[in-house]
């Protein structure tokens, strides 16, 4: 049985670019966003959670809902009608109920059952990657030449585990990803299906990375105060300040995203913010976040619907990596 969201108001308007929409539309005309981006994102992550648990029927019956609220000559209508198609092939041919099934893990004694939950799971196809190792031991080399063996691994692992925050982020909200892929003295991303999903979300995501690296260089100060080690010290002020400057909100970094679900007011929230941790903290990088959100505040994508939670986080994480940055008494990269 399909679901479909309450009918639109005549007064409504898109999330995205404000244009009034007409009464049952699916699609705004104008931006060409769709109407029920989070409804679809709902049940999509609903689908893939029971594709996930080998519930092929369930599945289907998820995915044909979303047809529903899609346009019918959409590329995300077309999609989801291949993937209907897909599972309808997947339940005929499943091979029934067999009981020597997973028997080559039994003599795997208690190692066994972990095997085949990692295989059911797709764990290992994941996590081993071709692209994703390949980029990772270029990433690895290109760091450990430049600033020597500890401190160019433990950057590159820094910088991994920034980007492992936006993947499990997404996961976790049910959503297509890669796993990170790395450019040797660019940096990395995470490619994910973002199609339907809401400005907030997006937000979150992208904010997601630089809280996983505040989480790391909190982590290495820790260090540094318990061993007084200044290779922990370099790497928890080097981490720190280059989540800092990820957070600058221009082009494709992390705060040109998460900016896109503020409105006016909160724009000046984070450009106050970021000059009163520059008077505090004297951390320079500040200047340039706050120089960034000073041109976002004339830039025409405001928010119809500013997040002020996403505000809050985003101050949160300029405020903890600043922290950690004042604390320490090394400063730039590989200087231990």
């Amino acid at each position: 049985m399909a679901t479909t969201s309450p009918p639109l108001m005549s007064n409504e308007r898109c999330d995205r670019c404000s244009h009034q929409l007409m009464p049952g539309i699916l699609a705004c005309p104008q931006c060409h966003s769709l109407v029920h981006g989070e409804e679809l994102e709902r049940i999509s992550a609903s689908a893939k959670s029971f594709e996930a648990a080998d519930n092929l029927q369930q599945a289907r019956e998820e995915w044909l809902k979303t047809l529903t609220l899609l346009p019918h000559d959409s590329l995300q209508a077309e999609w989801v009608r291949g993937q209907v198609y897909k599972l309808e092939l997947a339940q005929n041919s499943a091979p029934a109920p067999n009981q020597n099934k997973h028997q080559w893990a039994r003599k795997l004694g208690p190692l066994g059952p972990i095997l085949v939950v990692l295989a059911k799971s797709k764990i290992l196809l994941s996590v081993f990657k071709l692209k994703f190792l390949l980029s990772l031991g270029a990433f690895l080399g290109f760091y450990w030449a430049a600033f020597g063996v500890k401190f160019g691994i433990g950057f590159a692992v820094l910088i991994l585990i920034h980007e492992m925050g936006h993947y499990i982020d997404i996961k976790r909200r049910g959503l297509s990803a890669d796993m990170p892929i790395f450019l040797p003295g660019f940096g990395a991303y995470v490619r994910w299906q973002a199609s339907g999903v809401s400005k907030e979300t997006r937000a979150a995501v992208s904010l997601a990375g630089p809280l996983a690296g505040s989480v790391s260089a909190i982590v290495c100060a820790v260090l540094w105060w318990r061993t007084g080690n200044p290779l922990w010290a370099a790497l928890a002020w080097s981490g720190a300040w280059l989540n800092a400057m990820n957070l600058i909100p221009v082009w494709v970094l992390d705060g040109g995203q998460a900016t896109l679900a503020l409105g006016k007011t909160e724009r000046w929230i984070l450009l106050t913010a970021c000059l009163a941790l520059w008077l505090v903290l004297h951390e320079s990088v500040f200047v340039l976040v706050a120089g960034g959100m000073v041109w976002r505040l004339f830039t025409k994508d405001m928010a119809p619907n500013p997040s002020r939670p996403i505000a809050t986080y985003y101050t949160a994480i300029l405020a903890s990596l600043g922290i950690v940055m004042s604390l320490m008494p090394q400063q730039g990269f590989g200087n231990w």
